[in-house]
């Protein structure tokens, strides 16, 4: 399956389909079960050109689980929900349960236990990270596996995706976000959310491609998932990720858009 917005933009990696599946991928890249890592470099694989699957237990970490939609696994983050809350902004070390949790994590990461008990600063107080993750759209029904593949694999006959996700630089970006934008009056059919790197590309995906009027998601604003992916994406990328529905609609817009004006042909070095 082929995109002409990919091609007009010029896209330096695979656009990636990502789908909710009750059968594994063959030849699928897979996490190890209880193997620690970024849900991202699942994704950064498609965009290179491999396909990658995980399940509920191969996430890489139970943000990674919640990100790609398999239920709220943060109550499964050490210390529980507020754990994590205090993970996410100012830390545990304010109280003996969270400081005894520390030292255990201790045993097996140094980095994650200063994480911890000092916490990550993303959000000012554990309280505002609880009232975040209550506005987060998890869903009871998890799938058994969320696959990431390069669309040029999707064969035709083959099932639509349920979400296609670009990796984009900041002109790229622009040029998506007016073709969203092209065909309505309206000028909020991107959304740019505070949330992970695999939120992104997962959990709020899917919860736009479930509404009546989807949007798009702007993602790798994660500082924590850009870290991850940096070698293997570059340090200018952005994921642009659209429903199946809007992403059809873009490429019917493409042809006679301002694709085939001198001002993005300009930005584009094409002229």
């Amino acid at each position: 399956m082929k995109s002409l917005v990919a091609d007009t933009l010029g896209l330096r990696f695979s656009p990636v389909a990502i789908a909710r599946t009750s059968v594994r991928p063959p030849k699928a890249l897979q996490f190890k079960e209880g193997r620690r890592a970024c849900a991202m470099h699942l994704f950064a694989c498609a965009a290179q050109g491999r396909a990658a699957v995980a399940d509920r237990a191969t996430c890489g970490c139970v943000g990674g689980a919640a990100g790609l939609g398999f239920g709220d696994a943060f109550q499964d983050f050490p210390g529980g929900l507020s754990g994590f809350c205090g993970f996410l902004s100012s830390g545990n070390a304010g109280t003996g349960e969270g400081r005894a949790m520390g030292e255990r994590l201790a045993a097996r990461s140094a980095s994650f236990a200063e994480h911890y008990l000092h916490g990550e600063g993303y959000k000012r107080s554990p309280e505002l990270v609880r009232q975040w993750h209550d506005s987060l759209p998890f869903t009871q029904e998890a799938p058994a596996f969320v696959s990431f593949r390069p669309l040029g694999g999707i064969e035709e006959g083959e099932a639509a995706p349920e979400l296609v996700s670009f990796v984009v630089n900041a002109d790229q970006l622009s040029a998506l976000v007016v073709l969203a934008n092209y065909a309505t009056p309206r000028s909020d059919r991107v959304s740019m959310p505070f949330a992970s790197g695999c939120q992104s590309v997962g959990l709020l995906a899917f919860a736009e491609a479930a509404s009546e009027s989807p949007r798009a998601v702007v993602g790798l604003t994660d500082l924590s998932a850009r870290k991850a992916v940096r070698r293997s994406l570059g340090p200018e990328s952005l994921t642009f990720t659209m429903p199946w529905k809007l992403f059809l609609e873009m490429e019917e817009n493409a042809p006679g858009c301002f694709f085939e004006r001198h001002t993005f042909r300009e930005l584009m070095g094409r002229e």
